[in-house]
């Protein structure tokens, strides 16, 4: 979706908390799924719509008090999110609006899932402060995540590096959601508490790496300048 910018050196693409092996590796696996949407003529707009309507009724589900019902779902409605961009590659049907829905519904839902685990906590916790409080810094912690990169790429830099990018923050959730469900309550304010903390880290990453492009492109631009003076 983005331009391709050299690396700085400091930080690398593959620093996240899964390994670029296992994304392959999950890609891989949708490959079948992506090759049957293509024959029946889906468009990669269908599917993150859909995508994000299920997210929509996993945070309900959540939100009622039927977790693992919502993780499943949650989980169908992931691996969506991750076939459109296959999907319009296979296709070669990528372009500006697609990548602009595409970013926009992936905001809306993670706002909505969040939304459904507050008021999880608000009804079946008998004191819901601290969680919900937990859950809204985990939900700021991510969208800062998506917004340095998106504000990076939008002055053409890139800021796709750091410990918990979105898939990452899916997984954790996911996890979470499933062993309240499972009757381990402390595993999703433990898994929300990680995301808060990898998030805000995440964020400084990307601060720093978009600091160190344009600290190298100033030295470039000056190196450039004496050349010439030369």
């Amino acid at each position: 979706m983005s331009a391709s910018h050299p690396q700085t050196r400091d930080l690398r693409r593959g620093d996240s908390l899964l390994s670029s092996r296992i994304k392959e590796a999950g890609r891989a696996a949708l490959a079948p799924i992506v090759r049957l949407a293509v024959r029946l003529g889906i468009t990669p707009n269908k599917v993150t719509v859909t995508g994000f309507i299920l997210v929509v009724v996993a945070a309900g589900l959540v939100a009622a008090g039927h977790l693992l019902a919502g993780a499943a779902i949650l989980v169908v409605g992931s691996l969506l999110d991750a076939v459109d961009g296959a999907l319009a590659r296979a296709t070669g049907g990528a372009n500006a609006f697609g990548n602009f829905l595409d970013s926009t519904l992936d905001r809306a839902a993670e706002a909505t899932l969040y939304g459904g685990i507050v008021a999880y906590y608000l009804g079946a916790a008998a004191d819901p402060v601290g969680p919900v409080l937990l859950t809204l810094a985990a939900l700021a912690g991510s969208f800062m995540v998506s917004y340095t990169r998106a504000k990076a790429e939008g002055i053409g830099l890139t800021a796709s590096v750091g410990l918990a990018p979105r898939t990452e923050r899916l997984v954790l959730i996911v996890a979470g959601i499933a062993l309240a469900g499972l009757g381990l309550d402390i595993g999703l304010i433990v898994a929300i508490g990680i995301i808060a903390v990898l998030s805000a880290a995440t964020t400084v990453q990307r601060i720093w790496h978009v600091w160190r492009q344009f600290d190298e492109q100033a030295l470039a631009a000056g190196a450039g300048d004496t050349t010439r003076e030369n």
